[in-house]
């Protein structure tokens, strides 16, 4: 056989070598793509684990709730402390934290307007003139709470009328990217930021007093439920003849054990003087109905949230929403 030159013997060898390299390399990436889809695939099965847990712990947070709703006793309180007080329950490699609050103290974005079926929604003062009374007390600007209140409104009736200080679809079409009304209730809170007039600030500063339940009715505000600090909702039921100083007085009057009738609660000293209509005095409650529900489940290294809005008023009580990942 035939020996190469003496001169080809480097060129074959760095071609040996360069062979070498380049499969070397095509096996890192290979082992590297391996190593990726087998992490991924763990962690994916991890995070279908922790989602089953969740749904788990949703079924306890059901009972609990049948016990809180005050089918028994006509009342929900704050005893026994249940009320936004984390609750951690170990799980095989991991733990679950159940979170329940008073999902009917807040302002229902969706109480601007009267009516049972999309396209027969029409504005409801009542409701406009809390919303608007709730952002004052915040510290919303009168004309920017009067905007933000019109704009709602307008998202959610059919018509293509804007209201004074409101806008339609005509305002949203010269957006960069433009969009339409709803023309329906909210679904979820986080719509209120497509709304006319919600800026960033004005969102942030709202985001912990509103809601969107699914239906018009009046925020059911729990007077039994209400901690200190959401004076505001107090401010918000009769606008105008509320101010914070005294609404903290009624909250703090509170007996301990809560009020037994919401007559007692309007006849007190600081409201006894107003005048609230019938449907606002309706709109206090002692029962709760809507329960907010935050689950966090650790396990196997994957972290699944949940926030889910359950329905204590039905037998048995049923949720009604849910959503995974963070709150927005």
């Amino acid at each position: 056989m035939r020996r190469p030159p003496e001169k080809e013997r480097g060129g074959a060898l760095l071609t040996v070598l360069l062979l070498v390299a380049i499969m070397s390399a095509l096996s890192v990436v290979a082992l590297e793509r391996l190593r990726l889809s087998t992490r991924l695939s763990a962690n994916g099965a991890a995070a279908d684990q922790a989602r089953a847990y969740a749904i788990g712990a949703e079924a306890m947070a059901l009972d609990k709730i049948a016990v809180l709703s005050g089918r028994d006793t006509g009342m929900t309180t704050l005893a026994g402390g249940w009320h936004g007080r984390p609750f951690a329950v170990p799980l095989p490699g991991g733990i679950v934290t159940a979170t329940l609050t008073d999902g009917g103290n807040c302002f229902n974005l969706n109480s601007v307007v009267e009516g049972l079926v999309a396209g027969d929604y029409a504005p409801r003062e009542v409701g406009i003139r809390q919303f608007i009374a709730l952002m004052r007390a915040l510290g919303i600007e009168p004309a920017e709470a009067r905007r933000v209140a019109a704009s709602l409104v307008d998202w959610i009736d059919a018509d293509s009328a804007p209201n004074p200080d409101g806008a339609e679809d005509d305002y949203y079409m010269q957006a960069a990217t433009p969009y339409r009304a709803a023309n329906t209730l909210l679904g979820d809170v986080s719509e209120l930021r497509a709304v006319a007039g919600v800026t960033p600030e004005i969102y942030k500063q709202l985001r912990p007093w509103i809601c969107a339940l699914p239906n018009t009715e009046l925020s059911p505000i729990n007077v039994n439920t209400l901690s200190l600090d959401q004076a505001p909702l107090v401010v918000m039921l009769i606008p105008d003849q509320l101010d914070m100083p005294r609404a903290r007085q009624i909250l703090t009057e509170r007996p301990a054990a809560g009020w037994s009738s919401t007559v007692d609660f309007w006849k007190l000293p600081a409201l006894e003087a107003l005048t609230p209509d019938m449907e606002v005095q309706s709109q206090t409650q002692l029962r709760t109905r809507w329960f907010n529900l935050a689950l966090d489940v650790e396990i196997g290294g994957a972290q699944v949230n949940e926030t889910a809005l359950i329905d204590g008023g039905l037998v048995p009580a049923r949720l009604v929403a849910r959503k995974w990942g963070s709150d927005e």
